[in-house]
């Protein structure tokens, strides 16, 4: 863990605690839960115009619907469905599911630049809205790459032990978008189980920050 604690040298944040052994009751959850609630409502209203500029992009690029909804597995393995802003010509959630890469032909011409500006994640505020996930936190991976990767990375399930997040510490480290070999995945999986084990709401606030800035740079993400 010597890597991830280099990451705060110098910083001051609350004492980081194991989220997983906390309350669902306790002062600091019901904060995060809503703080979640509170910044989703008042995300999707300031972001309401921008939504149905998109929607409409989106039915005028391609055929299909506007949203893209895939099975996902949540907070103790619940599955739920995700919301997106649909990318591709294909709507796959099925036992195997291909990662996008760079100049992916499934992708529309819009979908391309809502992926690389990240804003086809936006209507996951309605899953945040809903329950199903946090703002911040583990990304939930499709239910064919948990079944993929949870034989083979130690401790994989427990990403599944507290709520998905739109944006999480691997994210903001650098481990977003495709993971072509185990490895990849492997030190995203690494990323995701130190956020568990130390959650502040401090740290979701830097996680907040550092993702705001990551969107004004280029993105592992196609």
């Amino acid at each position: 863990m010597k890597y991830f604690r280099n990451q705060f040298a110098g910083l001051a944040f609350n004492p980081g605690i194991d989220i997983r052994r906390e309350s669902r009751r306790s002062p600091r959850r019901l904060a995060k839960t809503s703080i979640d609630m509170a910044g989703a409502l008042a995300a999707l209203l300031l972001f309401s115009p921008l939504l149905l500029i998109v929607a409409l992009l989106i039915k005028l690029d391609s055929r299909g619907p506007v949203f893209f909804k895939q099975t996902r597995v949540g907070v103790n393995g619940t599955r739920f469905r995700i919301y997106k802003f649909r990318t591709m010509r294909t709507l796959d959630d099925g036992a195997e599911i291909k990662q996008a890469t760079r100049n992916d032909a499934r992708i529309t011409r819009i979908g391309r630049w809502l992926r690389a500006t990240s804003i086809d994640e936006l209507p996951q505020l309605i899953n945040v809205l809903r329950g199903e996930m946090s703002i911040v936190g583990p990304r939930p991976h499709a239910v064919a790459h948990d079944n993929q990767y949870e034989p083979v990375i130690a401790e994989y399930a427990k990403r599944h032990q507290v709520k998905p997040g739109i944006t999480g510490w691997a994210q903001v480290c650098g481990y977003r978008g495709e993971t072509p070999n185990d490895e990849l995945m492997r030190r995203r999986v690494e990323h995701d189980l130190w956020y568990i084990e130390n959650w502040s709401l401090g740290l979701d606030t830097l996680i907040v920050a550092r993702t705001v800035w990551a969107l004004a740079r280029p993105q592992n993400a196609y």
